[in-house]
């Protein structure tokens, strides 16, 4: 071998020649090991394995995300489509946290580009959320639900740094919109809420270039069915959206017919695939938007869409040529893509018997909190474990209804108020109980006889698939956001926690909580083991006098603190009152505000009433909106 024979010479030379030959050899090796040493500094792969290895700390995280919270719009369309280098592999399954040891990688890895996206498309689909911070448990209930489906083709956009860190350690797949906005909840109709809307059109409009079919939903949402399936269907479409549709147009699973819809389409899901139309689309609507920032992004996109709507594409398929007379669109039915209306009012997909695919919370009252109530009383919603096991226990109670309250008579405003306030007055005495044992209290499943709106109807909205009377969503009559909101104690008393009607039902409840259980049973002071004194059980129900003081509740149930469950079979004339003025005076400023109001009386300049819980308490209390401006305020 020529490198064997050249050592040969070298020992074979003299001294003077030996030294040279040394020198140069020695020279070669160290200007090699410089060279090999600089390749692989600059080596994108080992750079990012150094990265993912020892990141950056949270605290050099957060230092990282101190641009003002200002909107920048161009923010996440600025980013190459392209990554200058390999990003972070996500785990191949979801929910695997990262190393307790290591450090967060830093914030740079999390840019949106074309290499990251591309690491979480199956079938050349790919299934995007957003949010801030305040919607975590959203977030990580939509997460949830897709992963039961087996669905895992999905990233979920962080608005704030809180977040982003926070889903990394939980294993989500997660990406840096660069929002830099605020952690709180931003309120429906917020400038901020604003922003984050401009914040999806800038999204859409930077995905679909990378090729991908981009599956957009909003976080309060949540899939009960794999929907790429359904979705695949329909391959010619460009875009396929939900809608507010509450009167349906079909009663299969096939598309909305076109022309009989009357709802906005809405965006808080929608599918897009990646053809020069789609791109057109979202390019247009991003420039509308931001040239007008008092342009809301859904009247946007339905104004854009709406530019040329006609004709049908075909006679099969239900898609129609809309926007620039090329673009083939889709309505998706809103009996299994369901709204808040056609899923927890109407329950279309029952009365048509179809599986439903999706829910979304609009058509809701109480804001962020009257969401995560509907999604907890239809079992939808991921809560800590904590969240069903709360201290002190629950309160619930079996609420009694006449059947001519139900079913008789006319189903009219007046026979909506006297259905609703006799439960009103049986769950005023259970929040009265609840709040004098310490126990949270089971809110009952509610009845209403007509729907409640935004604006003036006849009582259910015509040619909807709403029966009378239905179960109606607790944010129908109470206010679950000041429910749920911590009032000063020196003014409204003790906090009075409540839970959905389904907890009790709910599969994450504790087997500890199952399991600890006392049935009470309301009976006349006097009768045959109606002795409050004692306090004991018959068999495995306990007999409770009816009209019982505060002492007696107290006295009696004491004795069952560590029971996680009270049920009483009824609250009527439970509960004489509280002992003392001031606690009494208390709990009344609390429960006042606890109701909300029915909307709205048609021909009324003022057709909104107010819900009364104490209605009981006035005299030919009647169902009528307020009869003059003065008089426009709740009953407090």
């Amino acid at each position: 071998m020529a490198w064997k024979k050249g050592c040969e010479e070298v020992a074979n030379s003299k001294p003077l020649f030996l030294t040279i030959y040394t020198v140069v050899i020695i020279g070669i090796v160290v200007s090699s090991f410089y060279v090999f040493s600089a390749i692989y500094t600059s080596n994108p792969s080992v750079t990012q394995s150094s990265a993912w290895l020892s990141p950056v700390s949270h605290e050099d995280a957060s230092v990282m995300d101190q641009t003002p919270n200002v909107s920048q719009p161009a923010r996440v369309h600025m980013v190459s489509t392209t990554s200058p280098r390999p990003q972070n592999e996500w785990p191949k399954s979801i929910w695997d946290v990262p190393p307790p040891n290591k450090r967060m990688p830093p914030l740079k890895d999390f840019r949106l580009t074309k290499a990251l996206v591309e690491q979480r498309v199956k079938d050349n689909v790919v299934i995007v959320t957003f949010g801030n911070y305040a919607f975590m448990d959203f977030i990580l209930t939509w997460v949830k639900q897709l992963t039961d489906l087996g669905v895992s083709n999905f990233l979920v956009g962080a608005m704030d740094t809180k977040l982003l860190e926070a889903l990394y350690w939980k294993g989500v797949p997660v990406f840096d919109m660069g929002s830099h906005m605020s952690t709180i909840d931003v309120g429906w109709g917020s400038p901020t809420f604003h922003k984050m809307g401009r914040e999806k059109v800038i999204l859409i409009d930077s995905v679909l270039p990378y090729g991908y079919e981009l599956l957009m939903c909003d976080t309060d949402m949540v899939w009960l069915k794999n929907p790429l399936p359904y979705l695949a269907r329909y391959p010619d479409a460009d875009v396929l959206t939900s809608s507010d549709q509450v009167i349906p147009t079909v009663v299969d699973d096939s598309l909305e017919i076109w022309q009989e819809v009357s709802g906005a389409y809405n965006i808080g899901i929608f599918h897009w695939r990646p053809t020069e139309s789609a791109k057109k689309l979202a390019k247009k609507w991003k420039e509308m938007l931001l040239a007008d920032d008092q342009i809301w992004d859904q009247n946007g996109f339905n104004d854009i869409l709406h530019r040329q709507l006609g004709p049908s594409v075909d006679d099969e398929s239900g898609l129609v040529y809309a926007f620039d007379g090329k673009l083939k669109l889709g309505i998706l039915p809103a009996s299994i893509f369901c709204s808040g209306h056609t899923y927890f009012v109407q329950g279309m997909y029952q009365q048509l018997r179809l599986e439903p695919y999706a829910v979304h919370t609009t058509f809701q009252y109480g804001g962020t909190e009257g969401k995560r109530h509907r999604l907890r009383e239809a079992t939808l919603f991921s809560d800590p474990p904590e969240y069903y096991n709360p201290p002190g226990g629950f309160l619930s109670f079996k609420p009694y209804i006449p059947k001519s309250l139900l079913l008789s008579g006319e189903h009219n405003v007046e026979s909506h108020f006297t259905l609703v306030n006799y439960q009103i007055k049986q769950i005023r005495t259970a929040l009265a109980i609840a709040s004098l044992l310490n126990r949270t209290l089971v809110m009952p499943p509610l009845w209403c006889r007509i729907d409640r709106l935004w604006y003036p109807h006849p009582g259910i909205l015509e040619g909807s698939m709403t029966r009378q009377p239905f179960l109606c969503p607790l944010d129908h009559v109470f206010e679950v956001n000041v429910m749920l909101k911590k009032l000063p104690e020196e003014e409204f008393g003790p906090q009075i926690d409540i839970r959905e009607y389904s907890i009790l039902d709910n599969p994450s409840l504790p087997s500890e909580v199952k399991t600890s259980w006392l049935d009470v049973q309301l009976c006349k002071e006097g009768t045959q083991d109606c002795d409050a004194s004692n306090g004991t059980t018959v068999g495995e129900v306990l007999k409770f006098p009816k009209h019982s003081n505060e002492e007696t509740f107290m006295k009696v149930f004491s004795s069952f603190k560590d029971v996680k469950v009270i049920k009483f079979s009824s609250v009527q004339d439970a509960f004489t009152g509280f002992t003392t003025k001031e606690r009494e005076d208390k709990f009344r400023n609390r429960v006042k505000r606890y109701v909300g109001i029915w909307c709205c009386v048609p021909d009324h300049t003022i057709g909104h009433i107010y819900y009364d819980i104490y209605w009981d308490e006035k005299p030919g209390w009647k169902a009528i909106p307020p009869q003059t401006p003065e008089d426009d305020h709740p009953p407090l």
